[in-house]
């Protein structure tokens, strides 16, 4: 056999170590003498409070680079050096503190926050006993487009309400097999209820995606978006051009100058279920929308691969349509209806009365719309179109159906008629 390498080596005298009396742990303890277990104190007490700080502010704790010569090492280290400037005895307890024993490390950070959580959890346990609360859960996407749940308990005293609060998908709300079924199963008497504002935003989103024109015009919005957003270039080229616009209508007295008005901004991105997202998304494009067209042109032109290039060629002729332009303002004027009614039913102090109130009063402002303002929206559609060079179709003319639609329309279906029967009641 050949000569053991360091690993064995190492092996051997970790066991030597462990066997050695000396080196035990209980020993080693009973070693320590009072300064070094103060000093061992005040680092991990350090650690505590910094670890508390950021637990309560909501803020990440560890840095993209963590080293020694890094410019920024991240809220949790930045901070513990931040104690260290201002105590010269925490100073004095961390520069002397043993790599096995400087509590600074993540294992640390995570340890601390665990044991932060079991009083917290024991503290409600202890209060609420047997008592009701509240179980909240939802999920959603982040940045990086992948789904994050979070679970809340919330509960004010032992007296306050159970209950259960999630959305209304099939794996939530199933009678068999949803979250639902298997809270009821362990809680009998916990009760379901699904946001009413959830579910009229689940309705509405809905509602939309029957009007195969008014989902494609979805569908395109959201394609304007990624096009225009793929590109920081892009972005702050979208900023400078709406601040040229701002600037220029101030300047010729169609905009005025307040405190707070004409910020700069850029494209909103519409959530899934959210239909406020979806109103901040289209009132965003109608602000930018000449800026928006100027960007898309610049990446057909500009654009660094061929399909960057068709997407932004698509998105611009589709911007640049009547048909874009016509559903793009219907659906703001109808999401600002909704949005209202969507927002009262969010608000803490909410009754059921109220609610009901609510949903009547916006169902008649959206049948008055439909009765009564056709011809107002048609006109801003109208002074929208000629402002920025886009065609106007003569509204007498008949309505040629585009694809292989075409030969089962009917000789007298005019274009008004295909606007106003076909996009605008539906």
């Amino acid at each position: 056999m050949g000569k053991p390498n360091s690993f064995h080596r190492a092996s051997e005298q970790a066991m030597t170590d462990l066997m050695n009396q000396s080196q035990h742990i209980q020993k080693i303890l009973e070693n320590f003498n009072s300064d070094q277990i103060a000093s061992n104190r005040l680092r991990l007490k350090a650690s505590i409070d910094v670890v508390k700080v950021l637990e309560f502010q909501g803020l990440a704790f560890r840095g993209r680079d963590e080293s020694s010569d890094s410019i920024n090492r991240g809220n949790f280290l930045e901070t513990l050096d931040l104690v260290v400037l201002y105590n010269e005895y925490v100073a004095k307890a961390i520069e002397k503190a043993p790599k096995n024993a400087s509590y600074k490390s993540p294992k640390i950070q995570k340890e601390i926050l665990h044991v932060f959580s079991n009083k917290v959890k024991k503290a409600i346990r202890e209060e609420i006993s047997d008592a009701k609360f509240c179980l909240i859960i939802d999920e959603a996407r982040d940045e990086s487009m992948k789904e994050q749940m979070a679970i809340v308990i919330k509960f004010v005293d032992k007296y306050d309400i159970q209950g259960q609060g999630y959305d209304g998908a099939s794996n939530m709300r199933g009678e068999w097999n949803g979250l639902k079924a298997l809270v009821s199963n362990d809680c009998p008497y916990a009760y379901y209820i699904h946001c009413f504002a959830h579910r009229m935003q689940f309705a509405l989103v809905a509602a939309s995606k029957e009007v195969i024109l008014v989902q494609s015009f979805f569908n395109r919005l959201s394609s304007i978006v990624n096009v225009v957003d793929a590109s920081c270039k892009h972005i702050e080229q979208l900023k400078k051009a709406y601040a040229d616009q701002i600037a220029y209508f101030v300047e010729i007295g169609e905009l005025e100058t307040e405190r707070g008005l004409n910020q700069i901004s850029t494209l909103q991105r519409a959530g899934d279920t959210c239909w406020g997202s979806h109103l901040r998304s289209i009132s965003s494009l109608v602000n930018i929308f000449s800026p928006t067209c100027e960007i898309l042109l610049k990446i057909i032109k500009e654009g660094n691969t061929t399909s960057q290039r068709e997407a932004a060629y698509s998105c611009y002729h589709a911007m640049i349509s009547f048909e874009f332009v016509f559903i793009l303002h219907l659906m703001k004027e109808i999401m600002k209806i909704t949005n209202t009614v969507c927002q009262a039913l969010q608000c803490q102090s909410q009754d059921i009365l109220n609610a009901m109130d609510f949903v009547s009063s916006t169902k008649a402002l959206i049948q008055n719309f439909r009765d009564e303002e056709w011809d107002n929206l048609l006109t801003i559609v109208k002074s929208f179109c000629e402002t920025r060079d886009i065609d106007v179709p003569d509204m007498n003319a008949c309505y040629v159906e585009r694809g292989g639609l075409a030969r089962y329309q009917q000789d007298d279906f005019t274009i008004e008629h295909h606007y106003r029967v076909d996009i605008f009641m539906l």
